[in-house]
């Protein structure tokens, strides 16, 4: 169940800005998040550990190019609100 949240938020993290610009600070949080999960983070709070479970794994949160512009892009968004980090 778990791993198909998991590729259900992932796959929000890429789509297009416009609906990423009308979602709120919980969604971005999930979805900048679930792309660390996707590569093996090992979450410390424990909202993402509620979230996304404790099992780390290589490359350990190392993200890909291509995973860095979705965080980036996301991030962008949760500045743009206000949201904490």
């Amino acid at each position: 169940m778990r791993a198909v949240h998991l590729a259900l938020a992932v796959a929000t993290v890429i789509l297009p800005a416009a609906t990423a610009q009308a979602q709120s600070c919980g969604q971005l949080w999930y979805q900048r998040n679930a792309v660390y999960a996707e590569a093996g983070y090992c979450f410390q709070t424990q909202r993402a550990r509620a979230e996304f479970g404790e099992n780390c794994f290589p490359p350990y949160g190392r993200l890909s190019p291509r995973q860095q512009a979705q965080v980036n892009a996301v991030q962008r968004q949760e500045d743009l609100r206000g949201c904490p980090r």
